[in-house]
């Protein structure tokens, strides 16, 4: 036998190879890549236990994204900060760590916040792209009798392929969140809201609950920009939206877009009339008595006009709600501003 046949890949390999390429990179949706990453990891060495940590950026910590070997439930919700473990280790260093069972490790230790699984030996490599690491794969107790160079190989291409699948469903994910969000107060756009509300009153109608929406005008917005000027007007939109956003913070189902200019929509699913009433009363009295620090020398207030519409009562379409809540808030405005209309 030559030393080129030696070395040469076997045709099932090279066609398990096309498979997880074509699988990687046929979509998008983060979820599915992690779980393709997960079943060929599965085939390809036999263990007691498959992690997949990614890396939360904002808190530089990792969590249990998705497990095989019965250890889902017990994972979920758990965090490894960076350097902590093996999995914090090679997220750190973005190197692969093996700890055969025969190593005696202080690390291991700490790897598994469950009880349940001891962890003996254990194989971890970085999930890292262009842009640096994203995650560790974590593959615990494997079978040592079938592994050997060529599997790690595979693993290392594996991991290679996955770190660029992941930075690819991010960025088309940040693309897709760039075109509905509003730049200047990083709330959703008019865009958006027309797609959420078309798919929220096809749910409520559905399932026979309300769907309310308000529309809310800044009072007399125009004199803001005349006396300060627009940067001062931009930063109070700004401001604005973050009111909006903490507002609903009790809320977590309804969503703040700023529709245009001076103009904002809450979107509140599944809500009755009633309930949106009272919520929204309360929103304008936290909003209209809020001081906006604008600079040291500048705190701003804002009168708020607001009109609320609710589906069924007021239409069924996306056209039909908007088109109601938009009338009533000029109804508001009409009768002295600063005040909320529902009828």
């Amino acid at each position: 036998m030559t030393i080129e046949s030696e070395h040469r890949i076997p045709l099932a390999d090279l066609l398990v190879f096309h498979q997880l390429t074509r699988s990687l990179t046929s979509s998008f949706d983060l979820d599915t890549i992690l779980r393709t990453i997960l079943e060929q990891m599965e085939r390809t060495i036999e263990a007691e236990l498959w992690t997949l940590l990614m890396l939360d950026e904002a808190s530089q910590e990792l969590y249990y994204a998705i497990a095989a070997g019965g250890e889902q439930e017990s994972l979920r919700g758990m965090r490894v900060k960076m350097g902590e473990g093996v999995a914090g280790w090679v997220a750190q260093h973005g190197d692969t760590l093996i700890v055969p069972e025969s190593q005696a490790d202080p690390r291991l230790t700490s790897e598994l916040p469950s009880k349940k699984q001891k962890v003996r030996s254990i194989i971890a490599m970085p999930l890292r792209g262009r842009k640096g690491t994203h995650g560790v794969i974590e593959i615990v107790n494997p079978n040592t009798e079938r592994l050997n160079d060529y599997t790690i190989a595979f693993l290392h291409i594996l991991a290679d392929h996955a770190a660029i699948a992941i930075e690819n469903a991010r960025d088309v994910a940040s693309i897709h969140q760039l075109s509905i969000t509003d730049d200047c107060t990083g709330l959703y756009n008019a865009r958006h809201l027309y797609d959420v509300l078309d798919r929220e009153l096809e749910s409520g109608l559905r399932k026979g609950l309300g769907v309310s929406l308000a529309f809310l005008d800044l009072d007399r917005f125009k004199l803001v920009n005349d006396v300060h000027g627009h940067l001062v007007g931009s930063q109070l939109l700004a401001c604005t939206g973050r009111r909006l956003r903490e507002l609903s913070q009790s809320r977590p189902r309804d969503l703040c877009f700023r529709y245009g200019g001076d103009e904002f929509v809450i979107l509140m699913p599944e809500t009755s009339a009633r309930a949106a009433h009272a919520h929204c009363s309360e929103m304008l009295r936290a909003l209209m008595n809020t001081r906006f620090p604008i600079r040291p020398d500048l705190k701003l207030t804002i009168g708020v006009s607001m009109g609320l519409a609710s589906a069924p009562a007021d239409g069924t379409t996306v056209h039909a709600v908007i088109g109601a809540a938009d009338a009533r808030m000029y109804m508001a405005k009409t009768n002295g501003r600063g005040q909320l209309c529902v009828a």
